[in-house]
């Protein structure tokens, strides 16, 4: 088991692991590429990572990814369907952008709890923007 008890654990860790495509103090944004089998099926997913404090002592990350914007997307329909079909995120407004996302505790986080929620965001987000945007704009 590999801790990543802070934000600077996690932050060394994603820039080791990921293509990571800004980052800032308490935010780093990664491109998730997924597999894919041909040229075809080459799909990715932005996704943010931001360094939340809870009552000014618990550090967690928060990820989060967009799957459209917000005056364009049937929001009804949309809760809907991540009501029914997702495990481990929820859907929130961000912005102009209505965003999947999911927090985590730093203090006893390993390797496995962040990675698996990671990919299961990035791969229900980017099923959720298809549906609901038609693309892979994100």
């Amino acid at each position: 088991m590999i801790a990543m008890a802070t934000w600077g654990d996690l932050a060394a860790y994603v820039n080791e692991t990921y293509d990571v495509l800004s980052e800032d103090e308490g935010e780093i944004r990664i491109l998730f590429n997924f597999e894919h089998y041909d040229d075809e099926d080459e799909r990715t997913q932005v996704i943010f990572l931001a360094r939340e404090v809870l009552d000014k002592q618990h550090e967690w990350v928060q990820i989060a990814s967009p799957v459209g914007l917000a005056d364009k997307i049937d929001l009804k329909a949309l809760l809907t369907e991540v009501g029914h079909t997702t495990i481990a995120c929820g859907a929130a407004i961000m912005g102009d952008h209505v965003v999947l996302r999911h927090a985590l505790p730093l203090t006893t986080l390993d390797l496995h709890e962040f990675t698996e929620p990671l990919s299961l965001l990035a791969g229900t987000a980017d099923q959720i923007e298809e549906i609901f945007s038609g693309g892979d704009e994100y």
